[in-house]
């Protein structure tokens, strides 16, 4: 960022940062069943397959409720919905640790439950994290801030896998639901006290909220919601299944969340059966992934906005990082042909260090959504994106049941990982923000322009 940008206020870098944190606290709940799968497995008798099912039954439930939880953002805002969701997640995480006290059938149904239930209530985060990133934020720094508040998946892993696995090993499975979930209410609280929109900030001066709107920031979104939102929620969905960049960028985001939920979901268990960890082990052994991946993703981002800067188009700017990030992402493919854990923990590195710097999708979207469908726009893209969540644990999970390692496992996600740099490179094509019919133009379309 410029010295004029920073000169000017810091309020909306207190916005970005209550991103990372919520975001971090998603993404250790969503891995809570990573860490601790091995011992439950052992303890209620799961399969892989059916390990496998249990680990898709929250990415069902995400994709469903991506699309009413834009409209709920749209029609209520930002800031109580998003609160509201991390409420209800952290209860129905803390709720998972009872499923100790049951066993066979009925302790697998109560999961697949539990896990559906938290994708339902974490539906809204993601798509709310870019509706606030494009309020606060101004077009050339948008790649930073969304890099920000998506590289907390991996932080999150750095952060809590150790703190998981150690709970796992000292006072069993159970307890990482109910430590994980008491967190999470606690980071409500302070969402309530920190997020506002910029129109409605206490604290936010005249000169840095002019900075926003000047380059594109969309400052009074939320509070448009609250007395327009359901009219803008009716617009036709259709408009946005009719592009062509829009395909391109809902494939792209599927290949790359390939990626993330091997690490989230099979990740430890791969480190676990194919190269014999213990669980704490793999716990502390995933972290230096997790730490490449982190940084991976504020590289991407800083990048992106470099390029912009520079004078690049908002296209070149946004699609370079994505593709040679997903380029480096296929090294994962070499960790079928090394025995070393350490070559292991190199190979993964890279893997997830390209994925971090590839991981601009979020970004796009907070660049193209037409304004009028913030919340809408991004549910779509990550109902799309997220139909991974459902099939990556259960194809893998079928794969390894049938052959036994995480072989050919492996080559399905670094083929992703090529697929989603075509599918940015070749499908999707100018980005800019897109006007609904009839619709005013943009701030950012005009500076987008500006710099081509």
């Amino acid at each position: 960022m410029s010295t004029q940008a920073r000169s000017i206020g810091k309020v909306r870098y207190s916005i970005v940062a209550m991103l990372f944190l919520a975001t971090m606290i998603n993404y250790a709940d969503r891995a809570t069943l990573a860490i601790t799968a091995s011992s439950m497995s052992k303890d209620l008798g799961i399969t892989p397959l059916q390990l496998g099912i249990v680990f898709s039954a929250f990415g069902w439930a995400y994709v469903i409720a991506q699309v009413p939880g834009g409209w709920l953002l749209d029609r209520f805002g930002s800031k109580r919905v998003y609160m509201f969701s991390i409420i209800i997640w952290s209860l129905l995480t803390a709720a998972q640790g009872g499923v100790a006290f049951f066993a066979g059938t009925g302790a697998i149904v109560l999961l697949f439950v539990l896990r559906f239930l938290v994708g339902l209530a974490e539906a809204p985060a993601m798509p709310g994290n870019a509706r606030i990133v494009s309020a606060w934020f101004p077009a050339s720094e948008r790649g930073t801030a969304s890099a920000i508040f998506n590289s907390a998946q991996y932080f999150a892993t750095v952060v809590f896998a150790p703190l998981m696995g150690w709970i796992t090993y000292a006072f069993g499975w159970g307890s990482v639901f109910l430590v994980m979930g008491g967190v999470g209410l606690g980071v409500a609280v302070i969402w309530a006290f920190v997020v506002h929109p910029p129109s409605a900030h206490p604290r936010l001066a005249t000169a840095e909220l002019d900075h926003i709107v000047s380059g594109g920031g969309m400052a009074d979104l939320d509070r448009k919601a609250e007395t327009t939102g359901t009219k803008k929620a009716r617009r036709p969905i259709g408009f946005l299944l009719r592009s062509r960049s829009l395909w391109g960028l809902y494939i792209g985001q599927f290949c790359i969340n390939t990626l993330t939920y091997f690490f989230i979901s099979w990740f430890p268990v791969y480190l676990v059966q194919e190269h014999g960890m213990s669980v704490l082990n793999a716990g502390i052994f995933a972290s230096a992934p997790a730490i490449c991946g982190f940084l991976g993703g504020i590289l991407g981002g800083v990048w992106s906005d470099w390029l912009l800067r520079r004078g690049n188009s908002l296209t070149v700017a946004r699609k370079v990082p994505i593709v040679v990030g997903m380029i480096i992402s296929t090294s994962i493919i070499l960790c079928n042909w090394v025995d070393s854990p350490w070559a292991v923990l190199v190979f993964m590195s890279a893997a997830f260090f390209g994925k971090g710097v590839g991981a601009l999708g979020w970004a796009v979207m907070s660049d193209i959504a037409p304004r009028e469908m913030t919340g809408i726009s991004s549910g779509l893209f990550n109902t799309f994106g997220n139909l991974s969540s459902i099939l990556t644990p259960i194809v893998i999970g079928a794969v390894v049941q049938h052959t036994g390692s995480f072989r050919i496992a492996l080559l399905f996600v670094a083929g992703n990982a090529l697929a989603a740099a075509a599918s940015f490179l070749f499908m999707v094509g100018r980005i800019e923000r897109l006007e609904l019919p009839g619709g005013s133009a943009d701030p950012v379309s005009r500076t987008s322009d500006l710099i081509r």
